[in-house]
């Protein structure tokens, strides 16, 4: 069995995030992809998300942080909704929403949330678009997200608290470091 691996390619990254937006239309699979890929979230705790989640629904403005227990860890966490997640938010028809409507609604059942199973098919659909092999699945959303944070200079203890890791190992783990990786750092260095 592989391992889910991180999207590394910065070009398919681009063609698997835009799938959803221009080859085949749908913004709550647009929205799913970008949210999983700026937050850092498990596939579970992004599916649990609802508008009052992310909209202040008494000031009438978008939240500046998603504040949640993670269902798999039971512990708190609190995202900064950055940029592009505010864009794709902005996209929503959000103040005619419902402080307890599922952002990512099942077509079939508009009062439950998308399955896990039929977020790891949209998921696998984008992926196979962009030229993305086999190892990408919904976790791949959250690795992708820490591997271009270390690529972009994070510190690896930051990325063990983002992630609410109980140990270091599984961080390094995550951050998918091939040998390719290790070898810019010695063909960098010139003491």
């Amino acid at each position: 069995m592989s391992t889910t691996q991180p999207i590394r390619d910065i070009e398919k990254l681009r063609l698997f995030k835009e799938y959803y937006k221009y080859e085949k239309p749908n913004v709550r699979n647009y929205t799913l992809i970008i949210i999983g890929l700026n937050s850092a979230l498990r596939i579970s705790d992004i599916l649990s998300l609802t508008y009052g989640n992310v909209f202040d629904f008494k000031n009438r403005e978008w939240k500046t942080h998603i504040s949640l227990t993670e269902q798999k860890t039971g512990k708190n966490n609190r995202i900064y909704i950055n940029e592009e997640v505010k864009k794709v938010l902005a996209e929503q028809d959000c103040p005619f929403k419902k402080s307890e409507d599922w952002i990512f609604y099942s077509q079939m059942h508009r009062n439950q949330h998308l399955s896990r199973y039929q977020a790891f098919r949209l998921i696998k659909e984008a992926a196979a678009y962009a030229g993305l092999d086999t190892t990408i699945s919904c976790h791949s959303l959250r690795k992708t997200f820490g591997y271009h944070a270390w690529k972009q200079g994070t510190p690896p203890a930051l990325l063990m608290n983002i992630y609410n890791h109980s140990s270091y190992q599984i961080t390094k783990r995550y951050l998918g470091i091939e040998q390719s990786d290790k070898d810019a750092v010695f063909e960098k260095i010139r003491l």
